[in-house]
């Protein structure tokens, strides 16, 4: 069984930076594809980044560029996500999951096994 743990979430600042945390467990997590979306509240879950098995390509949504970047070390089960310079758009709840469907890397109907989310709340 597939678990998937988010966690970093936080108040903070406009300009603040924040390093949101995904464990994954269940699977063999050096061989997924992972990404992260948010939810805004009342709007659709939102493809933010994502990142293949090896962290050697990334994939950033153009209202992040600049300021977020992903990671993961394959050792500890973990992706992360930088958040740099946060605006009070980027309040969301965070999700990350595994790729689990050849569909578009966007599309969050190509991954399964969400965790519960972390929760984001920027001020201005």
């Amino acid at each position: 069984q597939v678990q998937v743990v988010e966690s970093g979430g936080g108040l903070v600042q406009a300009g603040d930076s924040l390093r949101l945390s995904c464990v994954v467990s269940g699977r063999s997590f050096s061989n997924l594809f992972m990404g992260w979306f948010r939810r805004i509240p009342g709007k659709e879950r939102e493809f933010v980044a994502a990142i293949n098995w090896n962290g050697l390509s990334t994939y950033l949504a153009d209202s992040v560029k600049g300021r977020f970047t992903i990671d993961r070390d394959n050792a500890k089960n973990t992706v992360y996500l930088q958040m740099n310079s946060l605006k009070p758009e980027d309040t969301a709840v965070y999700y990350c999951a595994p790729r689990t469907s050849g569909a578009p890397y966007d599309n969050f109907e190509s991954y399964s096994d969400w965790g519960q989310g972390t929760r984001v709340t920027v001020s201005p």
